[in-house]
């Protein structure tokens, strides 16, 4: 009973004494703002055509449609084209602006925001890789994406210390005050960051699950069928390259399947980092012989929630040399538990 009593302090202290995974949140925000800043400039010449009032899914079909989803809009709310080029040019902004972590927290609700209208408006015209930057992007609204590599935290770092140090309950009003709002802000954090996480283990082994099932990766000629889908094929002459090697596409599909299936029982120990560089090969694949870089992006930059701030801090302490080799280029302490998550 004691045990189970300690081992409940320790998990809530967890939770609520300090931040975990601020660099990862960081480059989740990094990646999945620079990520849907492309996007959206990538199709700037069809706007009009997939989210505008010239699109052949009207605003009128998107309305009738939100009745039945629950989903809304902003893009919707008006038929004009000034209104929808406003909308863009704001998204464009404020993806920019969430990128650079500048006021992060009222940009990431934004970019939640923006992510979910252009999703809602034109849900059947993307590739599918845009379902998990809307769950991401929702979710990183609760984080502190912020606190690290961000115009936020530069902007901190130039402040001097509050006075009195880190708030303590027990004190002065305002000190109390402080205390609720970062330990409020800390347990936000590390639940968004644990939610993120459960989606992309639910994501490998639901695919892996489903792949289990099929008669084709039992047998392995799944990634057989798979190279000769029209559809996705944007280099055949790399497809069918790929496709004489039968059994190594056997090996590769049989690897897929098992890899993604033992992937969320292997993130406690080092086996992880052999995962995550198989999980990197396989959606660079994707991207290569299906052509579908949007899903893929959106998976490898999700992968790295599982990257502990251990990991960044040791490849902030490296540098590349003018020769090309890499040497011991400066010391960087542990962030101290007196930061605020931001």
């Amino acid at each position: 009973m004691a045990s189970a009593i300690d081992r409940l302090g320790r998990l809530f202290a967890l939770l609520t004494e300090r931040p975990v995974s601020l660099y990862a949140a960081a480059v989740l925000r990094i990646g999945y703002g620079q990520f849907y800043l492309v996007f959206l400039l990538r199709e700037f010449p069809y706007r009009n055509e997939i989210w505008g009032p010239g699109a052949p899914w009207t605003p009128a079909l998107a309305r009738q449609l939100f009745d039945q989803t629950g989903w809304t809009s902003v893009l919707t709310l008006s038929d004009s084209r000034t209104w929808f080029e406003f909308c863009y040019v704001t998204a464009l902004a404020v993806s920019a602006l969430f990128l650079l972590g500048w006021r992060t927290r009222v940009m990431s609700i934004l970019f939640a925001g923006v992510v979910i209208s252009f999703h809602a408006r034109a849900i059947f015209m993307t590739d599918g890789g845009d379902n998990l930057i809307l769950l991401m992007a929702i979710y990183l609204a609760f984080t502190a994406c912020g606190s690290r590599w961000s115009l936020d935290a530069r902007r901190r770092g130039r402040q001097a210390p509050p006075a009195g140090g880190p708030p303590i309950p027990g004190g002065t009003l305002r000190d109390d005050l402080r205390y609720v709002r970062k330990t409020l802000t800390t347990v936000l954090h590390n639940c968004g960051m644990f939610v993120i996480a459960a989606q992309v283990c639910l994501l490998y082994g639901a695919a892996g699950l489903y792949k289990v099932q099929g008669s084709f990766w039992d047998n392995g000629t799944a990634l057989h069928y798979v190279l000769n889908l029209h559809l996705f094929r944007p280099w055949p002459m790399l497809s069918e390259m790929a496709d004489r090697h039968a059994v190594l596409m056997a090996v590769v599909g049989y690897m897929t399947v098992l890899v993604q299936v033992a992937f969320p029982f292997v993130l406690f120990g080092r086996l992880k980092y052999p995962v995550l560089a198989v999980m990197l090969g396989m959606h660079a694949g994707i991207a290569l012989f299906l052509g579908l870089p949007l899903f893929s992006g959106a998976m490898i930059i999700a992968d790295t929630v599982f990257l502990p701030d251990r990991f960044f801090l040791r490849l902030m302490q490296f540098r590349f040399a003018p020769g090309g080799r890499v040497r011991d280029a400066v010391h960087l302490p542990v962030p101290s538990q007196k930061q605020s998550a931001g």
